[in-house]
């Protein structure tokens, strides 16, 4: 089982530090205005051209590296979209806060509308990996996809339908609106079922990891199971007191001036 614990390890360490770099970034672009997050997106275009060369030569290699090789792809992918997201770039139609008292379908039009273009992109994103993997030998990059997007999904859904703790502490300047589209609620319909059905997929991933048999599927799946532990476990950061932003705190720039002012409502 030695490949599954390494896997298993790799996998939390490389959560922590890629979200750690894509904050730092945003932080540094944010400074510059709308035109440095855009340059930001266009200067960290190679991130996914790489994802998707390593993605595809990882498609044949049932290996460890092989394992590795999709799964590092598919987070380059996945990174360079959330980058583009959080700089400003590729967000949605709707950059105002949400009117006070507006409920129902039309606040969910609105929230929609903030971030659109970037449900677009990675929903064609999903399509066109799902289309390149699903009968190949190796699948870890799409499946690490496939998590993440479902996951993604399911966290902006609960944040619109309300939570206990909508961290927004790490929202850019230029995405300061999204807050004002939150729901307020201890607890909503769909997070036990997001639970659920993330419990489930790990539960699963967890049976093939034991059953692998050889050390590119053990690390594999092990990579699978991380993943999806990991975003249980940032479900469960929205309902309870736990300081999850202490874990990149301490690593980001601190804030200009003119955002404590305008998002924190203190003087600098």
């Amino acid at each position: 089982m030695a490949p599954a614990l390494t896997a298993l390890s790799a996998a939390c360490l490389v959560w922590w530090l890629s979200t750690g770099v894509i904050l730092v970034a945003v932080r540094l672009a944010e400074r510059g205005g709308q035109r440095a997050g855009v340059l930001m997106a266009i200067a960290a275009l190679p991130l996914p051209l790489l994802g998707v060369w390593g993605l595809w030569a990882s498609l044949t290699q049932l290996t460890v590296q092989g394992a590795y090789t999709g799964f590092l792809s598919a987070l380059a992918l996945w990174a360079w979209c959330e980058l583009a997201f959080l700089s400003g770039t590729v967000t949605g139609p709707v950059r105002s806060a949400c009117p006070p008292g507006l409920g129902g379908w039309r606040r969910f039009r609105r929230a929609w509308g903030t971030v659109a273009h970037h449900e677009v992109l990675l929903a064609v994103l999903v399509v066109l990996v799902v289309e390149l993997c699903r009968n190949a030998p190796n699948a870890v990059g799409m499946w690490t996809l496939l998590i993440l997007y479902f996951a993604r999904v399911s966290a902006k859904l609960n944040l619109f339908l309300g939570v206990a703790h909508a961290n927004t502490e790490f929202l850019p300047r230029q995405l300061s609106h999204l807050s004002s589209h939150f729901g307020t609620a201890r607890l909503n319909w769909l997070f036990p079922v997001s639970i659920t059905l993330m419990t489930f997929a790990f539960a699963c991933f967890i049976e093939r990891l034991i059953d692998a048999g050889i050390p590119g599927a053990e690390a594999g799946f092990a990579l699978l199971a991380a993943l999806t532990a990991l975003a249980l476990l940032e479900h469960w950061f929205l309902i309870l007191p736990w300081p999850d932003a202490k874990l990149w705190r301490w690593m980001l720039p601190k804030p200009d001036a003119e955002r404590r002012e305008n998002c924190y409502g203190v003087d600098p």
